[in-house]
């Protein structure tokens, strides 16, 4: 699973003019499933990302996290961060994983999120979503649970 995670004084989605999924400080995480990530990858990724220390201590110190300073999370399904691009102009997204198990993945990790304690808005998955991101820093960040289960393995 590839995230790009930004850090945000607020965020929300939008489908079909409604609003699905609205936070103000904290995380908007764009979620893509890749083929071949099981639950293995949901557990990596939902207990690094709420740890991360990104978020600015009393000092402006980069030294506290999601669940230091209780913020929330915006959560969008984002297929198109498999893209590969290597041949040609027009992206492929055959990386990607499967609608279903995907699907599965992405509300797997909402629920982790949330069993952390953490507030967590999304969007609809498969939908045609728009977001606005009010970035913070700005800090961005892609995280890859495949960097995670080498780095693990050492």
């Amino acid at each position: 699973m590839i995230c790009v995670i930004q850090r945000v004084t607020s965020s929300s989605v939008t489908v079909d003019g409604q609003v699905t999924g609205q936070i103000g400080r904290g995380l908007n995480i764009l979620l893509c499933a890749v083929q071949g990530d099981t639950t293995e990858d949901v557990e990596l990724l939902s207990e690094k990302i709420p740890r991360l220390r990104i978020f600015k201590d009393e000092n402006g110190k980069n030294n506290l996290s999601l669940l230091d300073k209780g913020y929330a999370a915006l959560v969008v399904s984002n297929f198109t961060i498999a893209a590969d691009y290597k041949k040609g102009n027009r992206p492929s997204y055959f990386g990607a994983c499967e609608p279903k198990e995907a699907e599965r993945l992405y509300e797997l990790f909402l629920q982790r999120l949330r069993e952390k304690g953490i507030e967590v808005g999304s969007g609809v998955f498969g939908a045609e979503m728009h977001v606005d991101i009010r970035n913070d820093g700005p800090i961005t960040l892609v995280v890859d649970s495949a960097v995670l289960k080498k780095t693990n393995k050492k």
